[in-house]
């Protein structure tokens, strides 16, 4: 791929508004920007979604910096590549790390696709021009909820994903409900329960979810397999599945009924598509999760969107829902509940220079020979 230069930019930036969970708040929020630059000056760019403390996953920002710095970037100054499946199949020889991978690999498929003059969501094999979006409430109180989900779908978003936990479930749920009977809600409960809470999970069945994502532990498989066999309402892993092995296993096991397929969180590109192909072909519906990224991100999302399998409205909101002003450019935006998957060549989004050097807070640069 002839890269010349790698660039990282460590940003942060302010939510418009706090992110609750039962985890943690997220008032601000820091990331890695990686930009790949081949001989010709095409750009590529990339974006690490770890978060500055480990509530999500073990990686957090500086984790990744240090794995770029001093071991991804430098196997691929070792190891020159032609394509970003290279890339992945070298980033094997590092265990886990998966947010550090997918910054760069990502980065290397936006450039791959530029190369071929090409789009990204063609190049993975995308057949939407426009995909489904949805968005998620994460407040503490059922007033705010229904007042975000009110703002929401006068925007045009096509789902509501609500976050709950054992002290904020089936009451707060039920009044939702009650607002809203025939809107397409689901509840992520992020690995809040256990199977003790059996019962209040059964109880969920009644309220007619889409689905309920990652009741129990964040690494679990087996135990979810068990819920699933004790209620009507689909489970769906989201931290669970951090490998194609992970997808494969919980679907021979019965631990869900449906994934969703985070970038970052697998690893980047190709072992997320992998997961969606494996699902396609066992009849397991997807959807793109997010992780409060920024638009470099967010524009990857919506090329792996595109693909046939992905037909759950996923986390792929705009640009204004978390940011007063964005790194790309144009900004995202939905449209009467859609996202329009860009056909120009890479993630179909230029970077605003502008906003990407105010939230810049330090930036390393990687020659290569």
């Amino acid at each position: 791929m002839n890269i010349a230069q790698i660039e990282l930019y460590i940003i942060q930036m302010p939510l418009k508004s706090p992110f609750l969970t039962h985890l943690g708040t997220v008032e601000n929020r820091e990331g890695i920007i990686v930009k790949v630059t081949d001989n010709d000056g095409l750009t590529g760019f990339g974006e690490g979604v770890a978060f500055s403390t480990p509530w999500y996953t073990e990686e957090t920002v500086k984790t990744s910096l240090h794995m770029l710095t001093d071991i991804l970037i430098p196997l691929l100054q070792r190891h020159p590549i032609k394509r970003p499946e290279e890339a992945a199949q070298l980033f094997q020889s590092v265990r886990r790390n998966h947010m550090a991978k997918s910054s760069l690999e990502t980065a290397l498929w936006d450039l791959f696709a530029k190369q071929e003059s090409s789009s990204l969501a063609a190049i993975l094999g995308g057949t939407r021009s426009q995909i489904a979006s949805g968005v998620v409430v994460a407040t503490d109180t059922t007033a705010n909820a229904l007042q975000q989900i009110e703002q929401f779908l006068q925007e045009g978003y096509q789902r509501i994903k609500v976050k709950i936990n054992p002290k904020q479930d089936y009451t707060f749920l039920a009044e939702i409900r009650k607002s809203y009977p025939e809107l397409p809600i689901m509840a992520d409960a992020n690995s809040a329960y256990t199977l003790r809470d059996m019962d209040r999970l059964k109880a969920l069945d009644e309220l007619n979810l889409l689905m309920i994502e990652q009741p129990l532990a964040h690494d679990d498989i087996i135990e979810h397999a068990v819920l699933q066999k004790e209620i009507s309402t689909p489970i769906c892993l989201d931290e669970s599945i951090v490998t194609f092995e992970d997808a494969r296993k919980a679907i021979e096991l019965g631990s869900c009924r449906v994934i969703n397929i985070k970038v970052g969180r697998v690893g980047g590109l190709c072992e997320a598509k992998q997961i969606h192909d494996f699902c396609l072909a066992n009849n397991v519906p997807v959807w793109c999760g997010g992780m409060i990224e920024f638009g470099i991100s967010r524009a990857h999302n919506i090329a792996l969107a595109s693909l046939p399998g992905f037909s759950i409205p996923g986390d792929i909101s705009s640009s204004s829902r978390f940011w007063e002003e964005d790194i790309i450019l144009p900004e995202v935006q939905v449209e009467n509940g859609f996202i329009k998957v860009p056909d120009e060549p890479g993630i179909g989004f230029g970077i605003n220079e502008k906003r990407l050097n105010q939230t810049c807070v330090s930036k390393r640069i990687f020659q290569f020979r």
